[in-house]
């Protein structure tokens, strides 16, 4: 069973001009001549942490940390008014490759989990060339499907007492509707009372069904306290990109898989994944295989039977840092 790297600290750091008035901000870490690697963070709106670093070796890595628009360290954030019009799927597509040319980097490892998966394929999709393996978690393909089935009913089956929560601040009035628009609705608010109490029962919703056994429950646990500028980002831009079907068509990932059948990739999923149901996985890798036109040629998949969403959970981060040890030392054809 692996364990995470030990801890470590970036050797270089900044703010990255992408436009619309958009600061980014990024780090590396690890080894300047090691393989590069890009954590590309969940949410949208999660922003990153130091602990992210540790999915890598770090004496074999170049490792390239990155906050999306509006969250984490980039700037404008959220809560101090970001532009979410400016807050797209091709927005951060274009960040990643502004950040690629802006450190130099030829090709990189693309790993993310969640909506981390969402767009590091979108990514990879659209700059192929760029990539050379992906490893992905907690396959989130945001079709309608999924969205209706965490936030608007299905996964309260498993959490009813955690549901009641989730529906404390929508309306009467808007129970029986999308809850997705209503809680759009709330978190737009102009009164920010309104929008704080709505971003933490959202963002509480996720914290509270992402791993199979529950923090709470865990010997060690304490409680850390609430983060009202963190909920908000995740919260709000999470929101915005659900009720505009992320920027993308429906099951787009899916068609466009071919573009990146030759890529090597590793998939890791919970079998008891209820933010991002195991389904999607397989979905993924189904479809990439049959794309590859041999089963022996496409993405390894990994249902870890005991976790749920969670990358830190221990079967999961297991097996996503065998994926990066084993990439580690893969050679590379040139982008050109």
């Amino acid at each position: 069973m692996r364990d995470l790297y030990p801890a470590i600290e970036p050797y270089d750091s900044g703010l990255l001009d992408v436009g619309d008035d958009q600061l980014i901000h990024w780090e590396c870490s690890g080894n300047p001549d090691g393989k590069p690697a890009v954590f590309v963070h969940g949410g949208p709106g999660g922003g990153t942490s130091g602990d992210q670093r540790r999915f890598f070796d770090p004496d074999r890595y170049r490792i390239v940390l990155f906050d999306q628009r509006g969250c984490g360290q980039s700037r404008p954030h959220v809560q101090d008014g970001a532009d979410l019009s400016v807050n797209t799927t091709d927005h951060l597509i274009a960040d990643m490759e502004r950040l690629r040319e802006h450190l130099g980097v030829e090709q990189w490892l693309v790993f993310g989990g969640s909506w981390g998966s969402t767009l590091g394929l979108a990514y990879a999709q659209t700059h192929p060339e760029r990539v050379t393996e992906l490893v992905l978690r907690g396959i989130f393909l945001l079709r309608r499907d999924e969205i209706d089935w965490y936030y608007n009913g299905g996964a309260a089956h498993l959490y009813p007492d955690e549901w009641e929560g989730y529906l404390a601040p929508i309306p009467a009035d808007d129970l029986d509707g999308d809850l997705v628009q209503a809680y759009h609705r709330l978190l737009t608010s102009t009164d920010p009372d309104v929008a704080t109490a709505a971003a933490r029962a959202w963002t509480g919703w996720e914290q509270a069904t992402s791993y199979l056994i529950p923090k709470s429950l865990e010997p060690e646990h304490t409680s850390e306290p609430e983060d009202p500028r963190f909920d908000l980002a995740f919260a709000s831009i999470e929101n915005h990109y659900f009720v505009n079907n992320g920027f993308l068509r429906e099951a787009q990932l899916l068609e466009n898989i071919s573009a990146i059948a030759h890529i090597p990739a590793v998939i890791v999923h919970g079998r008891y994944d209820v933010v991002c149901p195991v389904a999607n996985a397989w979905d993924l890798h189904r479809a990439w295989t049959a794309a590859c036109g041999d089963e022996h040629s496409g993405p390894q998949l990994h249902i870890i039977p005991d976790a749920g969403h969670a990358s830190f959970e221990p079967g999961i981060r297991n097996q996503l840092i065998r994926a990066t040890d084993a990439f580690a030392a893969r050679e590379t054809p040139s982008a050109d």
